[in-house]
């Protein structure tokens, strides 16, 4: 054979080669996609103290991994005691209050009583003046007196009765329902979950990071002073659009990752996102913006999938950590095969790399 033969058979070759690579990659994006576009999530929880004042102890050191309930840091306490024990005596003395405001009604009711058995004598002699005035037995004198003295004793008897209901509208209700007795109970409670909050507690399994809270710091109420990365893992994958076409929740997957080169991990698909925020519109009073490319060919868009890890991890993760995800979608057994020893070959690849 000659070289220019051994030339044009290696040309055809190289060809032939690329034809049958790029049908390849054309099919494989459709029934076993694979991307690099991958990426371990941790949820980042931002702790926040509750109430404010001086940091008194710290519990906790960077990069710890403390369990859920657990202690990370204190609040000095003694304003929040201080504040309890005065929600306590303003109980006490709303107890003292009610107890004094309803032996003032019982007085009161006793007054309404002596008041209206006056106002009945009152009205009596009046009826036997007037009787007795129209026979000329009694002057006109003590009549007036006696009606003057009818319509003190009526207003007492109004002035009393006037009394005991301003009286039971301060005392309110009796019992547990008592308006007064509640708020002193409620601001006891606050001031009891005040000092409560001065010791903040881990909500979750989590690892602590970039602490940089030290005893003696002033934290502010709702103003985040650590982070805490949650424990619990979260794999997210972005493909091209066309590649998920064939894919669905429960499908099978193959992970590998960045830090952990060489081996893989079986995984399935638990959740696709509706959308990206360039799917988003903001009611901002804005015109649309309408993006524009001078390009032929444009980029795809991306849509996230979220996977789950069918087999726990030989180590932590950090947030962040980079993978590759190979999804094998359907029953077809070559493309299993296929897409199988595709991402063992990703596996080695990383592990050169």
């Amino acid at each position: 054979m000659s070289p220019d033969q051994r030339f044009a058979l290696l040309v055809r070759t190289a060809i032939g080669l690329f034809c049958v690579l790029f049908v390849y990659f054309l099919v494989a994006d459709i029934w076993m996609p694979m991307t690099p576009e991958a990426r371990v999530m941790r949820p980042v929880v931002r702790v926040a103290p509750q109430v404010s004042g001086p940091v008194s102890e710290m519990s906790l050191h960077n990069n710890q991994n403390v369990q859920r309930g657990e202690l990370l840091f204190r609040i000095d306490e003694a304003p929040f005691v201080l504040a309890r024990d005065k929600a306590r005596l303003e109980l006490e003395q709303a107890r003292q209050d009610n107890a004094s405001l309803a032996a003032s009604l019982e007085a009161a009711r006793a007054e309404v009583e002596a008041a209206r058995a006056h106002a009945d004598e009152s009205r009596r002699e009046r009826a036997r003046a007037e009787s007795l005035i129209s026979r000329n037995s009694i002057s006109r004198q003590q009549l007036d007196s006696l009606v003057a003295a009818d319509q003190a004793a009526q207003a007492e008897l109004l002035a009393t009765e006037a009394q005991v209901r301003q009286l039971e509208v301060e005392l309110g209700q009796e019992g547990a329902a008592n308006l007064r007795l509640r708020q002193a109970r409620n601001a006891l409670a606050q001031a009891e979950l005040d000092l409560a909050h001065t010791r903040i507690r881990a909500d979750h399994d989590a690892t602590v990071s970039n602490l940089q809270l030290e005893t003696g710091d002033f934290v502010s109420q709702g103003q985040a002073v650590l982070a805490m990365v949650v424990d619990s893992l979260d794999l997210v994958a972005d493909f091209r659009e066309k590649s998920l076409r064939q894919v669905s929740e429960g499908n099978s997957a193959l992970v590998v990752f960045d830090g952990i080169p060489g081996q893989v991990f079986d995984a399935h698909v638990v959740s696709r996102d509706a959308g990206v925020q360039d799917g988003q519109l903001i009611a901002d009073g804005s015109l649309a913006d309408i993006p524009s490319t001078d390009r032929w060919v444009r980029d795809a868009q991306r849509i996230r999938i979220h996977l789950e890890l069918d087999e726990a991890l030989p180590k932590d993760l950090p947030s962040g950590a980079r993978a590759t995800v190979q999804l094998l979608p359907g029953d077809n057994f070559l493309a299993h095969t296929m897409g199988a020893l595709q991402v063992r070959l990703m596996s080695w690849l990383h592990y050169v790399y």
